[in-house]
């Protein structure tokens, strides 16, 4: 329930704490006085949007805070969910709105996202206000009432995993339907590029390996003649540098007898000796091997063009990305050859789900219609005991069309307040009056079956008077037995149930005009019904009639 409510510096309000009680709080006052200031005050700590024109003028900020008792409605898996501090008892909302337009939202001080906010308030409180009435006559919120009054919560949300599942496996049946389509399309030509590229026979490193090996067969001649040089300057003639060397180190080996330093020396000839003798020998057998092959080159010239017309066709830079490319375009064309079986596979899962989603849709349905029958039951019987004796109501099911995530039925409350007239849907035929009390009788039924805190009732009882005003205020009496009820009314008949009244009044200054509220003691309750039944003057016929509806 709503413990307290406090607003400051919103609209005409500069500071506002009210304290509400459970059973039934009854809020009234002049047209004007700022009731609907206190309401939107509260929906924003319920979720709505803010809008920082409603600051007071000349303040930088508004704050709403609502103080709910909680131990009794196991809100602790929700406050596990999204991470925030829990107490059993009591539960914080808080809205700060700022002048540049920034807005805030806190529960038990902690901020948290809108929307979180929202879904917390939705298992707090219920504002039902005129506005709300236009919603029976959508469809949509029609089926939301018989689902709450036949607590198909489990069968609902079996039917929606069922429906999901489905929907998946058709959106992902059509993509990969597009897919082969398409795939199919370019199969000729990926079969081209990969042909191509299977007889061309790729190596890694080839490309390096055949213009290495062109290089050298275009400078054949070149090579030949140095090597050729090479040798013959090292190893022909007296005057050679192998023999040149060879004398030097035994010049040097006879003296060594006799002057040891020189030893060292000797050996570095000597080595050097070896190494030029080793060089030689590489050469001759290099001059050996070195020979112009025109094939061989026309061959080379052949394959690396090959080559260079692959990577420029394909815009890769590399033998080893075209490698790659084969091999991709290989598993193109495996999964092109596999798509029939896919498709066949996808199809049956498809098939299975949609079986799936109809078969739970109809365990719904059933569940809906079972139901329908006692709520259409119950529906009548209250709302004959507003005056609305003649009453006919049905819950009309068709099938859809296709399917959605709400079911495979489309429902239609129908309506008629006399026995004479046709059945029709309740948005072409009920009135005004009709309608308040069609909702309020439908509220009273939810607020039996669900366990909601608190439900604000915002002048609903628009179109009723009298005997029926009274009865409208038993219903909202009896429904504050489970729960609290706060009511904004104008309606004497109403507010004389209340076991607690309040009143918004505006006060004026000199400088401005601001709204107030207060609980009314016994006194000042009997003087405000009575004003209520009399107008501005209240005489004592109506403080005697004020008496005799508060039962003192």
């Amino acid at each position: 329930m709503l413990k307290s409510l406090y607003i400051e510096n919103y609209a005409l309000i500069d500071s506002l704490n009210i304290k509400f009680e459970t059973g039934l709080n009854v809020i009234t006052g002049e047209t004007g006085a700022g009731k609907s200031i206190i309401l939107g005050a509260l929906s924003l700590i319920l979720g709505q949007r803010a809008d920082s024109r409603h600051i007071k003028h000349n303040e930088k900020r508004s704050v709403i805070e609502g103080v709910f008792h909680i131990s009794d409605y196991n809100l602790k898996p929700f406050f596990d969910d999204h991470d925030l501090l829990f107490d059993e008892k009591e539960c914080i909302l808080r809205r700060e709105i700022w002048t540049s337009g920034k807005s805030r939202a806190f529960v038990n001080d902690s901020p948290v996202l809108l929307n979180d906010l929202k879904e917390l308030a939705d298992k707090l409180i219920d504002i039902h206000s005129q506005h709300q009435n236009l919603a029976l006559s959508d469809n949509l919120f029609q089926l939301k009432i018989v689902d709450v009054l036949a607590n198909t919560a489990t069968e609902l949300e079996e039917y929606k995993v069922a429906y999901t599942n489905y929907i998946v496996s058709k959106k992902a049946l059509k993509d990969l339907f597009s897919e082969s389509q398409k795939s199919r399309e370019e199969e000729d030509f990926l079969r081209f590029q990969y042909d191509t590229l299977k007889e061309a026979n790729l190596k890694v490193g080839e490309q390096e390996e055949l213009e290495i090996e062109l290089e050298a067969l275009t400078h054949s001649e070149e090579i030949k003649s140095a090597l050729f040089y090479t040798t013959n300057l090292l190893s022909e003639g007296e005057n050679s540098i192998e023999s040149q060397l060879r004398a030097v180190g035994d010049k040097l080996q006879v003296i060594e007898r006799v002057f040891p330093k020189v030893s060292e020396i000797t050996e570095r000839v000597k080595s050097a000796y070896i190494d030029m003798k080793d060089v030689r020998e590489e050469a001759s057998r290099l001059f050996e091997t070195v020979e112009f092959d025109q094939d061989r080159q026309d061959f080379i010239e052949n394959r690396l063009s090959t080559i260079y017309g692959l990577l420029k066709k394909h815009n890769v830079n590399t033998v080893d990305e075209l490698i790659n490319l084969e091999i991709e375009i290989g598993l193109q064309l495996a999964n092109i050859e596999s798509f029939d079986e896919q498709l066949s596979a996808l199809e049956k899962e498809t098939s299975v789900n949609k079986e799936m989603m109809i078969e739970k849709g109809k365990v719904l349905r059933d569940k809906r219609k079972s139901s329908s029958l006692k709520i259409e039951k119950q529906l009548i019987e209250k709302l004959s005991y507003l005056k609305m004796a003649n009453t006919r109501f049905v819950c009309d099911y068709k099938e859809k069309k296709t399917p959605d995530i709400t079911g495979i039925d489309d429902l239609q409350f129908l309506f008629s307040a006399n026995k004479k007239s046709s059945l029709q849907p309740v948005s072409d035929i009920a009135s005004g009056g009709e309608i308040s009390r069609l909702m309020l009788c439908l509220k009273a039924m939810i607020a039996g079956a669900v366990a909601l805190p608190a439900i604000i009732f915002d002048e609903i009882d628009t179109g009723t008077s009298g005997d029926v005003a009274d009865r409208v205020g038993a219903i909202m009496k009896e429904m504050s037995s489970g729960m609290q009820v706060i009511v904004i009314t104008h309606l004497p008949q109403i507010a004389s149930k209340g076991n607690v009244h309040f009143k918004v009044y505006k006060e004026e200054t000199d400088l401005e005009m601001t709204t107030n509220i207060k609980m009314l003691t016994s006194s000042e309750k009997i003087e405000e019904i009575a004003g209520m039944l009399s107008g501005a003057e209240i005489t004592k016929e109506a403080l005697q009639n004020a008496k005799v509806m508060l039962g003192v």
